[in-house]
């Protein structure tokens, strides 16, 4: 049954139900992904459901950097810093498509947080703890051969800089591949199955009572275990277990804006002082260039989660401050997105100072609930859960599953010695595809998404070529194709956002790409057409939700 494709999403379904599982995991963001790769990957019978798609929560909302914690060296937080550097080495190797060394410039300025020696002094430390090697280690420059490498940069407050190196990645796609990846070790990965109740016997978690949101079908899953790993809403499944007790969750909430690079032409990542002692980061992204983040408390709707005027103007003063020339405004921007952070609450502390540590709660009842972190985490996240899965499973039925095998697991795609050859394999399938319509560009997209799969997407399109009449869109047919029958594409908003990320980053056009495209997705099980239309308008509302804020 390892299939990723929507149109075995019934068959999968009526496989699960019938099934006991050793492992139900509850979200389809990259913490939860990782749990089912971890789990699956040591042998056990894993199923993993997400209430809406995958990525669709925090893990397609971040900056989208596997970066090595330099930020909490302000929180004295050492072993953090180790730990996500380390991490940050290891989702490299094993997914070089897509996460990948992005050169970030620190300016010094005056009335800055850190002076030219306490940057360095900083660097030195997170680079020592980090474990950076030679090739990427800082190097300070003065304040000539800063505006060199960003001549945007406001020369009036600027004193030099440091350049050290982050890694960029596609939150959403990773969590895609690490999903595909469970899946190619047996894991049942389904999307738009809502969790409605802890199933019980005895007092002790055995299962799930889902609803089905293509249907409203209602059915069961029954496991040993039971993982709550649902980001913002664990404290919500806590108390469908009668378990919200002690520590909770504290939400935090942080949006990005992009624009078009011809309107903000930056050469060079870089990470910059906000006037009230934040740091905000300008990263540019093909042909666009995204500006992030606020941290604000966020006590409401999770559900309607919206980028505020008030906020877009906060990004907008200090970013217009460090780079004068600009005068952005609210009409430059050209997307946008907001996301919520799953801290763990802290009393007295601000949105800032909240640890970005992770913690299991362990109820009553035996739910397995895992709760804060960050993106680069997800891998230790996922080990320290499935570690306590196993010892419960030796315990109390003798059966060893073994140690964690994740850190030399290659993702999807991602079979690559490093990015040279990633780059080699660029151009090799561009000549490929070249009969297709495959252009530099378009496969270098392709295989930043993709990877080593742009192979199948490529053969795709020739099968395709014959009965497509507008040959300029079979290879875009193709990838619709493909995440359908790969990536469990249901609704063309899962494609559009989630597997393409299109609507934050290839945003011109786009509205004639999804009325052209709308009638290339095949699947949309047991849906009527008045129903599809819906899911159609709401594609578009996301689209002018992400350009208009209240």
């Amino acid at each position: 049954m390892n299939s990723f494709s929507s149109k075995s999403r019934n068959q999968l379904l009526s496989f699960a139900r019938n099934e006991k599982f050793d492992l139900i995991v509850i979200g389809g963001g990259i913490t939860g992904a990782g749990i089912a790769l971890d789990a699956a990957s040591r042998g056990m019978k894993v199923i993993l459901i997400e209430k809406d798609d995958f990525a669709s929560g925090t893990s397609s909302k971040s900056t989208k950097l596997i970066h090595g914690g330099l930020r909490y060296l302000k929180q004295l937080d050492f072993k953090l810093v180790r730990e996500v550097g380390q991490e940050r080495a290891i989702v490299h190797r094993n997914a070089p498509h897509l996460v990948y060394p992005e050169p970030m410039l620190l300016p010094v300025i005056k009335g800055g947080s850190l002076g030219k020696t306490s940057t360095a002094i900083a660097l030195w430390l997170y680079e020592t703890l980090a474990g950076v090697k030679s090739s990427e280690k800082r190097k300070m420059l003065s304040k000539e051969a800063t505006l060199l490498l960003e001549p945007l940069l406001n020369d009036e407050i600027l004193k030099g800089a440091a350049l050290y190196t982050e890694y960029r990645t596609d939150d959403a796609r990773l969590t895609i591949e690490i999903c595909k990846t469970a899946v190619s070790y047996g894991a049942i990965c389904l999307n738009y199955l809502k969790v409605n109740e802890i199933l019980k016997e005895n007092e002790k978690v055995i299962g799930v009572s889902v609803s089905d949101g293509l249907n409203n079908d209602m059915f069961n899953f029954y496991a040993t275990y039971v993982i709550n790993a649902a980001g913002p809403w664990v404290d919500e499944l806590r108390e469908v277990d009668n378990s919200r007790k002690g520590k909770f969750l504290h939400l935090t909430k942080g949006i990005h804006l992009v624009f078009q690079r011809s309107r903000f032409p930056l050469k060079q990542a870089v990470y910059f002082d906000h006037p009230d002692g934040r740091m905000i980061f300008a990263i540019p992204r093909e042909n666009s260039v995204y500006i992030g983040t606020t941290d604000t408390n966020y006590k409401e709707d999770k559900e309607v989660l919206e980028v505020t005027n008030e906020e877009a103007q906060y990004l907008l003063n200090g970013t217009n401050l460090m780079f004068p020339l600009l005068k952005l405004q609210i009409s430059d921007i050209k997307s946008s997105w907001a996301g919520l952070r799953p801290l763990i609450h802290q009393e007295g502390k601000s949105p800032s100072e909240l640890s970005r540590k992770d913690e299991l709660f362990i109820s009553e009842s035996g739910l397995i609930s895992i709760a804060g972190g960050k993106l680069t985490g997800y891998r230790k996240m996922a080990e320290k859960s499935v570690d306590f899965v196993v010892k419960r499973f030796k315990k109390e039925f003798k059966k060893d599953f073994g140690n964690c095998k994740t850190e030399n697991i290659v993702l999807s795609g991602g079979d690559f010695q490093g990015i040279a050859e990633v780059a080699n394999f660029i151009e090799q399938q561009t000549g490929e595809s070249k009969q297709v319509g495959g252009t530099f560009q378009l496969i270098r997209k392709l295989v930043l998404k993709y990877g080593k799969n742009t192979e199948k997407i490529i053969a795709l399109a020739y099968e395709l070529w014959p009965q497509t009449e507008n040959k300029d869109s079979v290879l875009q047919l193709a990838e619709i194709k493909y995440c359908e029958e790969n990536e469990m594409v249901i609704f063309p908003a899962d494609f559009w956002i989630r597997r393409t990320g299109a609507l934050y980053f290839e945003y011109e056009g786009l509205i004639e790409k999804i009325e052209r495209f709308q009638d290339s997705f095949h699947v949309n099980l047991n849906k009527t057409h008045s129903e599809l239309r819906e899911k159609h308008y709401s594609l578009l509302k996301e689209l002018d939700k992400s350009v208009n804020f209240k």
